[in-house]
């Protein structure tokens, strides 16, 4: 049996999250659930490292938050994308679309 990886690639974390919150407010379970469902399983975001990066994407003024209910009636804290979050997005999507360009033309190089 093949163990499949299911990391999240260096340096795209934060990517990830900042598009996720592009769809609307979510909290951190919320935004790990849509990544996983979006990418097909391909992509699980550990916990602690969510965590971790939703306070520091906070500390940069690219996300506010707040505590607010959840459908199931519980509390949480719901993230949403500032201004600055979506020029960040919008510089880190530009960058990694140069990167999957790159790698991609490496690849169909033949041997």
């Amino acid at each position: 049996m093949v163990d499949t990886n299911t990391d999240v690639i260096q340096g795209t974390l934060d990517m990830l999250i900042l598009k996720t919150l592009s769809l609307g407010p979510l909290h951190g379970f919320g935004i790990a659930r849509r990544v996983e469902q979006i990418s097909n399983g391909v992509f699980k975001i550990n916990p602690g490292s969510l965590l971790t990066a939703l306070q520091r994407l906070e500390r940069a003024g690219w996300l506010n938050s707040a505590w607010r209910q959840t459908e199931n009636s519980r509390k949480a804290k719901f993230y949403t994308l500032t201004a600055a979050g979506r020029k960040q997005l919008k510089a880190e999507m530009t960058d990694w679309n140069r990167r999957v360009g790159a790698i991609a033309r490496l690849l169909e190089m033949e041997a």
